[in-house]
């Protein structure tokens, strides 16, 4: 592979945009299906009588369905991205720029996933930390303060960053690796 080669150039551009375009629909999928959740959870309460006090049981079964067809149907679209990118990029530009695409999918969907993963993890901390107190600027603060509430929000972003964008990056790199050493022989 000559990286001054415009058809390398090329692929390792697109390769190194894959990770990010993947994450960002992994990520849209889980705040899809946790509004979803949400709203199911809010029906229940105002249909439901008697669930705050506890005299009268939830509809369990209607939350796990919610989460288990996002899980299955909001997640087609990323996976697809695994299969369908090298195959257009092989057939389409060729080995060379399918060579570059591994390359770019591969640095940068590394680099994302310890990202992802790394400050995930960061934000679920910093929200977890007010339980104990934390002092900002000789002040200490706990949950249910300002700074607590800015660090829930961040939260948000960081349970799927750690949970779910950062951890699948793992199996884009594969997946797409996969499907370019089936097609190889194909366009070579």
């Amino acid at each position: 592979i000559d990286i001054s080669n415009a058809k390398v150039l090329g692929g390792l551009l697109i390769g190194g945009m894959a990770p990010f375009l993947f994450s960002a629909y992994c990520i849209r999928a889980v705040g899809d299906a946790a509004n979803k959740m949400v709203e199911e959870v809010r029906r229940q309460f105002r249909e439901i009588k008697g669930i705050m006090e506890g005299t009268a049981e939830a509809d369990y079964q209607k939350c796990i369905e919610i989460s288990t067809n996002a899980a299955l149907k909001q997640m087609i679209l990323p996976g697809s991205l695994a299969f369908v990118m090298p195959i257009c990029i092989g057939f389409i530009f060729g080995a060379e720029s399918l060579g570059g695409f591994l390359a770019g999918v591969l640095v940068s969907g590394i680099m994302m996933a310890f990202f992802q993963s790394n400050a995930g993890g960061a934000w679920d901390n910093a929200k977890k930390k007010f339980e104990s107190g934390v002092d900002i600027n000789g002040q200490i603060y706990y949950k249910g303060s300002d700074p607590h509430k800015a660090a829930v929000v961040g939260d948000t972003v960081g349970d799927p960053f750690k949970d779910t964008s950062g951890p699948s990056l793992n199996i884009l790199i594969k997946l797409v690796s996969i499907v370019a050493m089936v097609i190889a022989p194909l366009i070579v």
